[in-house]
């Protein structure tokens, strides 16, 4: 919800056509950027990576 905000508001600065927006629109940009991929590795990702290299717990191991 956090990040959907931050990239929500990020928006506006992405479509500014007026003075400034030269600058204001690439900083914009890598930020939407980047809370989109930050969330698709944190929610994706991460999780499948530890399902793959987590380690195993006793229990885990006796039950399989």
């Amino acid at each position: 919800m956090t990040a959907l905000v931050a990239g929500l508001g990020f928006v506006p600065m992405a479509l500014n056509t007026g003075v400034g927006a030269e600058v204001q629109r690439p900083l914009a940009t890598v930020v939407i950027g980047g809370v989109i991929s930050d969330n698709l590795l944190t929610l994706l990702v991460l999780p499948v990576l530890y399902s793959l290299f987590g380690r195993k717990t006793e229990t885990e191991a006796e039950s399989l």
